[in-house]
């Protein structure tokens, strides 16, 4: 079988994401045949450097051995039971440790199937807490230039115009403050002030502030200080305003800690994780938050206080079984040691972008790099040149409109990390 063939019975009838699909007329479509590592393999049996862990999901390898051997395992054993009334040892271990490995008192586990449906039943659980509790709060804040997901109430709180400007008219009700502009401690204090500002005159109607703890990853790879993560938790506690950590795209060591808000030092009301939370076998989120938010629907049984709110795969065995080997590898191998010094290489194979022309800025925040690129318009699509010329040297990125990013999986050798980054340097500097 054949790239052409795939990609033609393809064609005919997959709706691809994220995709004006008369893009193809002219732009590859890569058909995976197989993957192990960081190498995904096509038909014709090219192969491709994985650079972006297929969407920031792939924390150990593509066919990680260890993760494959847990998940057969639990297929022969059991694949799915409704965990309504029902239970099963795997989603039970899971919480257990996820609750000892998150900061502070996030000992609760709401169980949800991916990313945007977990923050829904962060924004859910926080408006019902309040109700709860006698005050209806019917806005939520997040800050400029964030993504949250692409449903309807996660599109609601983002920022991103690409993704949400088409849907305002059916979005429920939100507002933004200013990220702050770049990663310094000037820029995150100017950003509180304007925080200050937005809760002072609508504090008591705002639910939950929502962030992405340090790296707005679809927002372009914006990064910013932690000091601002910690006064604004600060603030919103001040106001009764949950505090949401959007952690899907920056748990599980990615910004160089297992979670980003441990580097300000901060305990969310809610944690929302999903991605690398199974190394990327299969589809699985979870909600974290605390007893209180939890006796806030705790009561003899009244429909209306109760928590509503379900998915039929919820807590599927198969998932946390994933999540649990990734948790083994975690408590095994010193991960995030390893990360801190791949993350050290990273910044040094980056130096050399720095020297051109068409180079705006480099950034990093631990296994996360970007670089971004000026003197470009959106009708250059100098992102279809760079994947283009990336892609028929072996590796493959997804650039985000003119700016570059790495988010590889944590097993990178260094020879594949200079493969990576010296492929783009080389795509970067022969645009035009």
């Amino acid at each position: 079988m054949k790239n052409s063939e795939i990609t033609s019975r393809d064609l005919k009838y997959i709706w691809h994401p994220c995709t004006q699909m008369k893009d193809h007329e002219t732009l590859p479509l890569i058909p995976v045949k197989s993957a192990k590592g960081i190498w995904l393999e096509d038909f014709d049996g090219n192969r491709y450097i994985d650079s972006i862990s297929s969407w920031w999901v792939n924390l150990f390898g593509h066919s990680n051995e260890y993760i494959t051997k847990k998940l057969s395992e639990q297929a022969h054993t059991l694949e799915h039971v409704l965990l309504a009334g029902f239970t099963h040892e795997p989603a039970v271990r899971l919480a257990e440790r996820l609750s000892k490995i998150t900061p502070g008192n996030l000992n609760k586990v709401f169980f949800a199937d991916n990313g945007s449906s977990a923050i829904e039943v962060a924004l859910k659980m926080s408006y019902h807490a309040h109700l709860n509790r006698g005050e209806s709060r019917p806005l939520f804040l997040s800050l400029t230039n964030s993504y949250h997901g692409e449903t309807i109430g996660a599109l609601s709180v983002g920022d991103v115009e690409l993704y949400k400007k088409t849907y305002e008219p059916i979005l429920i009700k939100s507002i933004q403050t200013p990220v702050p502009e770049d990663i310094s401690e000037e820029a995150a204090y100017e950003a509180i002030k304007k925080l200050e500002e937005i809760l002072k005159a609508q504090g008591d109607k705002i639910s939950a502030m929502i962030v992405e703890p340090l790296v707005q990853c679809a927002g372009y790879m914006h990064m910013y200080h932690p000091v601002y993560l910690k006064l604004a938790s600060e603030l919103c506690k001040s106001y009764k305003i949950h505090f949401i950590a959007d952690e899907i795209a920056v748990g599980f060591g990615r910004t160089g800690t297992m979670f980003a808000c441990e580097q300000a030092g901060i305990v969310p009301d809610f944690m929302t994780l999903s991605k690398g939370l199974t190394g990327g076998y299969m589809p699985l989120a979870v909600v974290m938050t605390n007893d209180e938010i939890y006796s806030a629907f705790y009561c003899d049984y009244l429909e209306y206080k109760a928590f509503l709110h379900s998915h039929s795969y919820t807590g599927n065995p198969l998932g946390c079984s994933c999540a649990n080997a990734v948790l083994d590898i975690f408590e095994n191998e010193d991960v995030l040691r390893a990360n801190r010094k791949k993350a050290s290489w990273m910044e040094e194979l980056l130096k050399p972008f720095e020297s051109l022309e068409n180079v705006k800025e480099v950034r990093q925040t631990g296994m996360i790099a970007a670089v971004e690129l000026k003197g470009y318009k959106p009708e250059d699509r100098v992102n279809l040149k760079i994947f283009e010329f990336c892609l028929k040297n072996g590796v493959f990125v997804r650039p985000l409109g003119h700016v570059v990013y790495f988010m590889p999986p944590y097993i990178i050798t260094y020879d594949e990390m200079h493969k990576m980054i010296e492929t783009v340097y080389n795509a970067v500097k022969l645009l035009k």
